[in-house]
């Protein structure tokens, strides 16, 4: 909820600390002098992501006289907790990340997020389409605004695959594994893993899911997260019996996924893993790693590999869309920044700085990084898309399955355990 007593004002010492690390108060609102004040929490730290936000802030200010958009840059692995701090205080941004699903619907719920439906132009919402709108939507009604289409799949360094000798993209589990085995052959840590994040080595699983499970099972576990049908517990299989074959990087039980160079994207950056599991943004993440800081130049990308047996559709993808919602509480400022940030120009413009998918259409003809190329062809080819599982599940359910998987890969789970771990954590709600 945002500031705008001065009763409010005076608990902000007992708010901040509950929010560690956090330099202010959040909430913006109306001044006395006419003027409008916005929080806007974002997650990027630093370089070309941080600059754009800046710029954006700056160019929405020049033609908005009297508005002042206070930004807040947060780690990405901070933000969840961090928001939910904030909410769970009262005091919460008026701008803050949306990722859909589960955990949209839980903020939509509490009554903490404002309705967007009406708020966009006609034009914007063609732009960025019924598909990518709808995924920000929670009962027909829109929550968020998004910015960028995120599918998953594996990054790879065409370089050391053919170091290696590998000459084509693996299509099959069968042909990821006979990579992983020619990479180790020439002393090449194969995939890197940031399983110190949890979110990262979860990924594995939610693929082998994807792979595992129909398309009906998928999306009757958005209002349904349960795990019933036994092909959550193959996933959980094939995930333990790929990980017996060692394919990542040594310590990935305590490396990072995207902060510095020893991180999973590092180690990818610099030429010391092979390949890794990420969504769209990672390009981006990767090229702010690199040496030059420039983006990686045999950088190539190919879907998750099919797997024999399964339920789901071999092309199927799976991942998200990054945007951001107003609180309920937020000015029509607000709304109107988050139009003006969707806008073809500041699109291209976020595609260029963090090297990834617009989500606006008409700006998708300036992405000309190869691998995101690649990414694009897949996501038109895609028999569905679905949202990252912890997304689609919600906080709760989510970090549960997270645990579980890591546990899993640490020895100290099994596939059964997944499962038991995600229905007790359906149980509490």
């Amino acid at each position: 909820m945002n500031r705008r007593t001065i009763t409010r004002l005076a608990a902000c010492g007992a708010v901040m600390a509950l929010a560690t690390g956090l330099a202010a108060c959040s909430g913006g609102g109306s001044n006395d002098d006419g003027s409008t004040s916005l929080t806007f929490w974002h997650n990027s730290t630093t370089g070309d992501g941080k600059a754009y936000w800046e710029q954006t802030a700056a160019d929405f200010e020049a033609e908005h006289p009297g508005v002042d958009i206070k930004i807040q840059a947060i780690q990405n692995e901070d933000m969840d907790g961090k928001l939910q701090t904030a909410l769970n205080s009262g005091d919460a941004p008026d701008i803050f990340m949306a990722r859909g699903g589960g955990k949209l619907a839980a903020v939509v719920e509490a009554g903490q997020a404002q309705d967007l439906s009406d708020a966009l132009s006609d034009d914007t919402k063609a732009a960025l389409g019924d598909a990518t709108l709808s995924a920000l939507s929670v009962d027909g009604k829109l929550y968020g605004v998004p910015l960028s289409v995120l599918p998953g799949g594996i990054y790879y360094s065409k370089d050391l695959f053919a170091q290696a000798g590998i000459t084509e993209t693996p299509e099959t589990l069968d042909d990821l594994s006979d990579a992983v085995d020619k990479l180790k052959a020439v002393g090449i840590a194969p995939i890197a893993l940031g399983a110190k994040d949890a979110w990262p080595a979860a990924h594995w699983y939610y693929f082998f899911a994807l792979r595992e499970c129909s398309q009906d099972v998928i999306a009757e576990a958005a209002s349904n997260p349960e795990f019933t049908d036994e092909c959550w517990e193959r996933a959980g299989e094939d995930l333990a019996d790929f990980a017996a074959t060692e394919p990542f990087n040594d310590g990935f039980l305590t490396t990072t996924a995207q902060q510095g160079a020893g991180s999973s994207a590092g180690l990818v950056a610099n030429h010391q893993a092979a390949m890794e599991l990420m969504g769209a943004w990672d390009p981006g993440v990767i090229a702010s790693l690199t040496p030059d800081e420039k983006p990686l130049a045999d950088l190539g990308w190919f879907p998750f590999p099919a797997v024999d047996d399964g339920d789901g559709a071999a092309g199927a993808m799976m991942g998200g869309v990054d945007g951001f919602t107003c609180h309920v509480d937020a000015p029509k400022e607000c709304a109107e920044f988050l139009e003006f940030a969707a806008q073809k120009q500041y699109q291209e413009n976020y595609a260029d700085a963090f090297v990834t998918l617009p989500a606006n259409q008409d700006a998708q003809g300036v992405v000309t990084d190869p691998a995101l190329q690649e990414v694009l062809a897949s996501v038109n080819e895609a028999p569905y898309v679905s949202v990252w599982l912890d997304t689609l599940f919600g906080q709760n359910v989510g970090n549960a399955l997270n645990v579980a998987v890591v546990d899993l890969l640490a020895g100290k789970g099994s596939p059964e355990g997944i499962v038991d771990a995600v229905n007790e954590a359906v149980k509490k709600g």
